[in-house]
């Protein structure tokens, strides 16, 4: 059994509904980073976030909000030390937010969820030390659908009194952004019908956008590869910088096995999202 199958069962009989990322968090160490826990950001009991510190760094650092994923339909914050450790440990403030997932949440409460959450971490970056010209989005499934369409239509963030110039690049991570059919009937439930142009993020680049990374795992689903490939051309037909990174030998949910300590050889994952964090 493969070692995401192997966590995948164990969650299973022991925690329902949670993600493999879970037990992976007892690899991470607790020296690296600091950690401020369920910082309100609306008024509702899933929008909060966490932020985590690097232990020792020079403000204002670069401010990553990262989105986790779960169909729409799962995850907790608490579930994804991976990645604050992975980041917070290469100096960069990492913010893991939960949103409002279903059956409370239906499109687009997600994403309005997610425009609340970078506003809050928008004006309260240089209390973390963060610098506020330099927050990236980055999300993981259904995480990196909320990231495109963030970065995708400024109407989340015209509606919190921000605009795309605030974003100052989008890192969505094994996406499906509704280039293609939706897969079940819990998928329509959640965006009240099937796959069309107000779902996705193409339909809403009009013009030159915050540069994106888009990152995949070779061995993830065909529709996740073509989704991508498809976002990278409407991105690059609009004058968008866009850059694709496809990892060979992991899947859909391996690539984030990458962020753990031990597993980091698997992908260069982290390596290639704090160069971008990072460039000029």
């Amino acid at each position: 059994m493969g070692l995401l199958k192997f966590l995948t069962a164990l969650l299973g009989f022991f925690a329902p509904g949670s993600s493999p990322a879970m037990l992976l968090n007892v690899t991470v160490p607790r020296s690296t980073y600091r950690v401020q826990r369920d910082i309100a950001y609306g008024g509702g009991p899933r929008n909060t976030f966490d932020v985590y510190l690097p232990q020792s760094f020079t403000p204002p650092a670069p401010v990553v909000l990262f989105f986790y994923g779960g169909a729409f339909r799962s995850g907790r914050k608490e579930e994804y030390r991976i990645v604050g450790e992975a980041l917070a440990s290469k100096g960069i403030v990492t913010v893991v937010a939960d949103y409002r997932i279903y059956p409370e949440a239906r499109f687009p409460d997600f994403l309005e969820d997610g425009a609340r959450a970078f506003a809050a971490v928008h004006a309260r970056a240089a209390e973390f030390g963060g610098d506020p010209s330099r927050i990236f989005i980055c999300g993981h499934s259904a995480g990196a659908y909320i990231t495109a369409m963030l970065g995708s239509n400024p109407a989340y963030l015209q509606a919190v009194g921000l605009d795309l110039s605030a974003i100052r690049g989008v890192i969505p991570i094994a996406g499906r952004f509704h280039e293609l059919a939706l897969g079940d009937a819990i998928a329509h439930e959640i965006f009240r019908g099937p796959a069309r142009p107000e779902t996705r993020p193409s339909t809403y680049i009009d013009g030159k956008r915050p540069p994106f990374l888009l990152l995949a795992g070779a061995n993830d689903h065909r529709d996740v590869l073509e989704n991508h490939r498809l976002l990278a051309a409407h991105l690059r037909e609009h004058a968008s910088e866009v850059e694709e990174r496809t990892y060979p030998s992991v899947g859909h949910m391996g690539i984030m096995v990458a962020l753990a300590p031990g597993f980091r050889g698997r992908a260069p994952l982290r390596d290639d999202i704090v160069r971008f964090v990072n460039a000029e």
